[in-house]
């Protein structure tokens, strides 16, 4: 396990230089704000990135889910209720999922609606909203969900009807295309014909 809670100890080179050989790395949970603390600015964190771009993965949950996302949601160091930080320095992520802000236990403590006004803000980042027992693999610019539960998708580039919710559910085994901001499969591995995707919101299947 590589752990610190001092950036000036996860900016030397004894500390980040396992990482040069790691094809995977896992964040636990917690609180996002302390991961931020931690490593933000460092070599670590520099370290982390080059992971990914020599094809290694990396994985989270909770906090360590939230963490990889652009848009820093629940940051504040006040309580994990707060959905967006005032705290400037906190209210960034890792971005290794860039233009990305992302939430976790949507089901079970009801954050549902929690990304409402993070993509209301920051109408460029796609919101994806992680129930439990649930995650999302991806791969370039796409994605697929594995689990037992759903995924939230708030996507601003979407036309939505007054009386729906401003985001829609993806179900085990749907891949989606975060730069086309589209659902490529549904679950049953059958692809989705253009008009589907575009002429009306995708409910909870």
């Amino acid at each position: 396990m590589l752990h610190t809670h001092d950036p000036k100890v996860a900016d030397t080179e004894a500390f980040a230089k396992v990482l040069r050989d790691a094809k995977a790395v896992w964040f636990v949970g917690g609180r996002q704000w302390n991961i931020v603390d931690s490593y933000a600015g460092t070599l670590t964190l520099r370290e982390f990135h080059k992971v990914l771009e020599r094809g290694g993965v990396i994985g989270g949950s909770s906090a360590g889910a939230t963490i990889q996302g652009d848009y820093l949601v629940r940051g504040a160091i006040a309580g994990s209720e707060i959905v967006m930080t005032p705290e400037p320095e906190h209210e960034h992520g890792f971005a290794f999922l860039r233009r990305s802000a992302i939430d976790q236990h949507i089901n079970t403590r009801n954050r549902w609606d929690d990304l409402i006004p993070v993509i209301k803000k920051y109408p460029n980042l796609l919101g994806i909203g992680i129930s439990e027992g649930t995650a999302i693999v991806v791969t370039g610019d796409k994605f697929e969900v594995i689990g037992k539960w759903k995924v939230a998708i708030h996507d601003n580039t979407r036309p939505y009807q007054p009386w729906e919710k401003p985001y829609y559910v993806l179900s085990s085994g749907d891949v989606y295309n975060m730069k086309t901001r589209a659902i490529e499969k549904y679950g049953t591995g059958s692809p989705v014909p253009p008009p589907a995707i575009k002429g009306k919101p995708v409910t909870e299947h």
